[in-house]
């Protein structure tokens, strides 16, 4: 395993930590998409089918568990815990326009036509456009709390160090997984509008905002 790897994961763990402080704290899921939540859980449950078929190491259980156990206390906390303080309003963005291309392409574009490979290409997919629910509420409000862009630059930052990580692999390894590697682009690409306004704004004290949509 290499660095970059390991960043990658500290700094995914970190986001995940950050939102939930967050909510503890504040005892309150204002500004946080459920929705965006909901399919973070879905891409670590099909994903990690195989903790019962196959083990790689001390380190790749456990964190595979931490990410569920925080992905489901999450959307528990936003649902049932402090549903009160959930904007359910601003979180409008229509999920089926996510699942349904996302369903449909990992049956057509996978490594081996088997139903837990099949579901960890949908995790892959899924997981570069989970994040468009909580972009999209965020541009619907027109700004984000401190807190919440932290998280959001730390989930960035995951994605870009997972980039970093496969170009490592390609050169020592001789490693390439196309369906991860695009898919990771893609996600990362939706953050670097984000990651520009998090420098010029964010750590400046500024407030982040994002264009109302269309």
């Amino acid at each position: 395993m290499n660095i970059f790897r390991i960043l990658g994961d500290v700094s995914h763990l970190l986001a995940i930590i950050i939102l939930l402080l967050k909510i503890v704290k504040s005892k309150s899921c204002a500004g946080i998409s459920g929705k965006s939540q909901i399919l973070f859980a879905l891409v670590f449950t099909t994903r990690y089918l195989d903790l019962f078929t196959n083990f790689i190491s001390v380190y790749n259980t456990v964190m595979k568990v931490i990410f569920l156990i925080c992905a489901y206390v999450t959307v528990y906390m936003i649902y049932v815990k402090f549903r009160k303080t959930f904007d359910s309003e601003n979180d409008s963005f229509r999920l089926e326009f996510l699942l349904v291309p996302v369903t449909g392409l990992s049956f057509l574009e996978n490594h081996s036509f088997t139903p837990l490979e099949i579901l960890w290409t949908f995790s892959i997919y899924l997981e570069s456009v989970a994040i468009l629910p909580q972009l999209f509420m965020i541009s619907k409000t027109g700004e984000a709390e401190t807190i919440t862009t932290h998280y959001l630059f730390f989930l960035g930052l995951y994605r870009a160090l997972y980039i970093a990580n496969w170009v490592w692999r390609y050169h020592t390894e001789n490693f390439y997984d196309q369906i991860a590697v695009v898919s990771g682009v893609v996600q990362t690409i939706f953050y670097c509008d984000f990651f520009y306004l998090y420098v010029t704004k964010v750590l400046k004290g500024k407030k982040l905002s994002l264009p109302m949509p269309v």
